[in-house]
């Protein structure tokens, strides 16, 4: 794939490969130079970063709150 590089240096990174990588708006990129070659590499900033992006990726079965179904599951796993 070819990309050509605007007059302030700019790429557009092909969809196919934001895809197949995770990138999406915002992701930052480290970028370095590498035996005459670009390489860029996703920077995570931190563990809370590299966490953030899971957030809201778990559905539940059935609509309830977080509280409801909390309670549902520590109710049905009290020590007797």
């Amino acid at each position: 794939m070819n990309a050509i590089v605007s007059e302030k240096g700019q790429v557009t990174i092909p969809k196919e490969v934001r895809d197949k990588l995770g990138i999406t708006p915002g992701t930052v990129l480290d970028f370095q130079a590498v035996k005459g070659k670009i390489v860029a590499v996703k920077a995570v900033a931190d563990d809370e970063s590299a966490l953030r992006q899971w957030v809201g990726c778990v559905k539940l079965k059935h609509a309830r709150s977080v509280d409801d179904y909390l309670g549902k599951v520590r109710d049905g796993h009290r020590p007797r």
